[in-house]
């Protein structure tokens, strides 16, 4: 053709039905999901979906955050996960509820409150109660709002309008009324034991309030001299071993193992700046004599076994305080320490003997409460705030832990009058894990105070009930038959935690938070039977005003002669002025949201209980116990755990390391379905792990996850309901289609009811992209796009339509925001939204194992060709597939017959393809995973179309020219 001669051809693109969607490549999530924030609240989407009726209720009851905080990305996963269990159980035909909420009582916020006032120099002692308590009000009002509308940026669907708060006047009315019930069914009762306590806060701790942190303690060696008069032993030592030194003015005994071997020992020689003397005398236990005296400086040749003790003769010994009969100690140690075996000593490091301070230690306690034994060994020698009572000997006034929670002046005060009196043999530092405050950051200490406890070995009330007659019993017997875990172990760990757990103590010695509401008898005992009041007219009175104003009533003027009303002489009660433990606040959730509200459950039983591991010992716990005691089960059917969130490289994310990851920075760069994306991704169970790395790659998922439904919605624009096309009239390639459609509804359905997101999105995605992308659509690219209006066009669409309304409702719950706005585009419309529909029904009907099987062996035999031609492509022979007219050998006939019954050159993307039986040359490609089939390559014989690009014979001789016959008819 001469360079002035123009181009007759015509162009065929516009004759072409290539895909037409508005539908942007570019997601721009950052910036429009706020917009279907705002239009899901304003044609209220969660309360429209309340409307539905006759659905079964499904409710998750939402572990309470603390209200005190921006969030971080562990709440981020927490309510992610949670939001995709409600949306699937709701798309799965229930009415599936959630009441989001928040815990607004606590130390926490008091401490807030407490670094403001100290700031401004001023004291809370000084503030009236109730005007402090206000305050803290309204510092959880104000983090409430705020993380109120950083969950719903998730697109965290739920009733935001009407939360729960644990300070809403209703719920300390039933928290009261729910710690009045452990009042008049026996098991509250006034205790003095140790328990965990925070110098800095001045208050006493449960263990889900402490974590566990490296401390270097000061650990020493303390000689407890024999004592019994006539004893060949009189004058020896028995040797203990403490990382305590200021539990050593508390000691009030030592023990030791009944079933180990213990010797008298003596020293032959000692070396300079030693404390031993030669000719002294040290009873240990045989194994650890050794390291013992090694401790102390003595080397193997200075010390000998002189003979062997039994425990028979240890029990009728009695020891000497190191401090006995010091100058200056007015008596103080100079009783005989008790001396006797307990079953909590061990050989495997110390000394075999055990310092037992039972105000300051719950084995000892248990050993000596046991024996009937405490009022001879209890002390109160700590204060409240860390500090020796003022008038104890040597130590008066000093304190265990500085004000910053740093080492006080104790131990060392102890250890140096220890030196002067000779009472160490050695003295150390250790590394170990010790408990902390998990607000303050500050160590904790073991400390006998009076506190209130529930306990869960008493019987219940008249103790008649199915699962069992205590606490115990039935929070044991919820685990092992009425309660799934999901993961598994999360049984194992609350059921080993429940076994071993000593009673629950209920108080705190702070202001913010709902009182004990009890009042007990002026002079009497804790153990006399009148010390408690218990009558339901006061606890009915003490209700409705907590119902009316809230808990800060119980601080007002005149409360006690209010509640006791008439019937008693208030000058004969003391009113109880110690808080609830937060975690009883949490653990009564189910009773103010789950019984009370309309949204509730109608037996106070959630279906799901959803948090991280560690609340294990938290809110799975306190739960379980506040139920157990007062509905005599647990209050949940499910419980879910996840792990904790780490970062890139799998390290513990801090502040002060840099490595966090907030979410409203991930919103900020990729969108919140990045985020939720990430979250359907992990294995929510174990730990996570998230970072820059990470998250592009979720990001690049979801641009193939977008490209898949683009390309549906594209190829739909045109769909009418008169092409639809019945499934037993489709191609087998579209009844294909249709049987993994079917597969996937069963996997998908027991996924989200199994709370599997991982397993439920990894089989979705894989689909979508894998068999969809790149087979389904690749392969039938060309029918939808040069057929014309053809039965096997018409088959596509109406299966892509199937796809669509699978896919968009399948990954509505993890993708909210994207699935609605693919929804949109083929559904506009005010009232229009993808989290209104339900997953569809699929007919059981459309499985075909058969037809699975044999397109299993169809795509193994497109895979060699595929491999085969991609050489072709690779060594520049051919530019695409559809240049080829590759020979395929079969050496099964059956394989063979199935690929002859059905278009093999459209499943390969060629032009032609022969299929034959006979053996294949030497040179011919093999897949050693696919035996059987090979591959020779031939080109494509003809011209090329130049509307749909096949190569074939027949281009050229028909109306429109330089289109092959397909083509033609599809022009006509």
């Amino acid at each position: 053709m001469c360079a002035d001669t123009p181009n007759t051809q015509p162009d065929y693109k516009d004759t072409l039905n290539l895909p037409k969607t508005d539908f942007p490549m570019r997601a721009g999530l950052p910036k429009r999901e706020p917009d279907w924030l705002a239009r899901w609240e304003k044609i209220g989407v969660y309360d429209r979906l309340r409307e539905k009726e006759g659905r079964e209720p499904f409710t998750l009851h939402d572990g309470p955050p603390y209200a005190n905080g921006h969030l971080h990305i562990g709440h981020a996963l927490n309510k992610t996960i949670k939001d995709m269990i409600v949306r699937s159980h709701q798309m799965m035909g229930h009415d599936s509820r959630y009441v989001p909420g928040w815990d607004c009582h606590g130390l926490p916020i008091e401490w807030k409150i407490e670094e403001q006032y100290r700031k401004k120099g001023k004291n809370k002692d000084d503030v009236p109660v109730v005007d402090f308590r206000q305050e803290c009000r309204k510092f959880a009002e104000g983090w409430v709002d705020v993380q109120r509308e950083e969950f719903k940026r998730l697109g965290i669907t739920g009733n935001w309008a009407d939360p729960y708060l644990t300070m809403n006047f209703h719920a300390e009315r039933v928290i009261a009324e729910e710690f009045m019930k452990f009042l008049m069914n026996g098991t509250l009762y006034q205790g003095s034991k140790p328990v965990m306590w925070s110098p800095i806060e001045q208050t006493a701790l449960a263990e889900a309030e402490v974590e566990y942190h490296d401390k270097e303690s000061f650990t020493i060696w303390v000689k407890f001299k024999v004592a019994n008069e006539g004893h060949d032993l009189l004058g020896a030592h028995v040797v203990i071993w403490t990382t305590t030194p200021w539990t050593i003015p508390s000691n009030k005994a030592v023990v030791f193992g009944a079933d180990y071997a213990y010797g008298l020992y003596e020293v032959t020689g000692t070396p300079d700046e030693c404390w031993l003397k030669v000719g002294e005398k040290y009873l240990l236990a045989d194994k650890l004599a050794a390291q013992t005296f090694a401790r102390a400086r003595l080397e193997d040749g200075q010390w000998t076994r002189v003979r062997d003790v039994t425990t028979e003769e240890l029990s009728g010994l009695s020891l000497q305080h190191p401090l006995a009969g010091a100058e200056g100690a007015n008596g103080e140690w100079d009783d005989l320490r008790d001396f006797r075996a307990a079953p909590f000593v061990t050989d495997e490091e110390g000394t075999g003997f055990v310092h037992c301070a039972p105000s300051h230690g719950m084995e000892e306690y248990e050993l000596y409460r046991d024996l009937g034994m405490l009022e001879q060994v209890i002390t109160y020698n700590v204060l409240d705030d860390g500090s020796f009572r003022k008038d104890l000997p040597f130590f008066g006034g000093k304190y265990i832990l500085n004000r910053k929670g740093g080492e006080g002046e104790a131990n060392k005060a102890v250890i140096d009058k220890l030196v002067e009196v000779g009472g160490l043999m050695a003295r150390g530092k250790i590394k170990h894990s010790y408990p902390h405050s998990w607000r303050s950051k500050a160590p904790v200490i073991y400390r006998n105070t009076p506190q209130w406890f529930a306990a869960i070995d008493r019987k219940v009330g008249d103790g008649r009930d199915e699962h069992g007659e205590t606490i115990r019993e039935r929070a044991l017997k919820s685990i092992e038959e009425l309660v799934k875990f999901t993961p598994i172990s999360g049984r194992n760990r609350l059921h080993s935690m429940m076994l071993a757990r000593p009673d629950w103590v209920l108080s705190r010695q702070r202001a913010w938070g709902v009182p004990l509401t009890c009042f007990t008898r002026k002079g009497a005992l804790p153990t006399d039977a009148d010390f408690l009041l218990r009558d339901p007219a006061v606890n009915a009175r003490i209700a409705e005003a907590f119902e009316a104003e809230g808990a800060d009533v119980w601080y007002k003027d005149g409360a006690k002669e209010r509640f006791l009303g008439a019937d008693y002489n208030a000058d004969e009660w003391e009113q109880v002025f110690d808080i609830l433990d937060v975690w009883f606040d949490s653990g009564s959730t189910h009773a103010f949201v789950l019984r009370d509200r309309e949204d509730g459950t109608e037996d106070g039983i959630a279906d799901v209980y959803m948090e991280g591991t560690d609340q294990h010992r938290g809110w799975f716990h306190s739960s379980l116990l506040e139920a157990c005691g007062t509905l005599g089960r647990a209050p949940y059917r499910n419980v879910v755990t996840h792990g904790f969130t780490l970062d890139e490289k799998g390290n513990k994310m801090s502040k002060s390391l840099g490595n966090t990851v907030a979410p409203e920075d991930v919103i900020k760069q990729y969108g919140a379905d990045i985020l939720r994306l990430w979250v359907a991704q992990a294995d929510y169970t174990a730990d996570q792990r998230i970072g820059d790395t990470i998250l592009k790659g979720t990001a690049d998922s979801y641009r193939r996850l977008r490209n898949t439904m683009r390309f549906i919605l594209g190829s739909l624009g045109d769909f009418s309901e008169d092409q639809r096309v019945a499934p037993a009239d489709m191609p087998e390639l579209e009844q294909w289609v249709l049987h993994r459609l079917a597969e996937l509804d069963d996997v998908v359905r027991q996924g989200y009811r199994a709370f599997d997101f991982q397993g439920v999105f990894q089989a979705v995605f894989n689909f979508a992209t894998v068999e969809l992308s790149s087979f389904y659509f690749d392969i039938r690219k060309d029918a939808l796009y040069c057929d014309g209006e053809t039965p096997r066009a018409h088959a596509a669409r109406t299966v892509l339509d199937i796809l669509f309304h699978r896919l968009t409702t399948w990954l509505a719950p993890v993708l909210v925001f994207t699935m609605e706005e693919v929804w949109l585009e083929r559904y506009p419309g005010e009232a229009s939204s993808v989290h209104l529909e339900d997953f569809p029904e699929t007919p059981a009907a459309w499985k075909n194992d058969a037809l699975a099987a044999k397109w299993a062996r169809v795509r193994q035999a497109r895979r060699v060709v595929t491999a085969a031609l991609e050489i072709q492509r690779t060594e520049k022979v051919i530019g695409a597939s559809l240049e080829a007219a590759p020979v395929v050998h079969v050496e099964e006939a059956e394989v063979l017959a199935a690929l002859k019954s059905v278009p093999f050159e459209d499943v390969c993307i060629t032009s032609a393809i022969s299929l034959t039986a006979d053996p294949a040359p030497q040179e011919a490609y093999r897949l050693p995973e696919v035996p059987g089939v090979a591959v020779v390559f031939e080109k494509a014989d003809g011209e090329k179309c130049q509307r749909c690009w096949k190569i074939l014979p027949d281009v050229g001789s028909h109306a429109h020219d330089a289109v092959c016959g397909r083509c033609d008819g599809a022009l006509d």
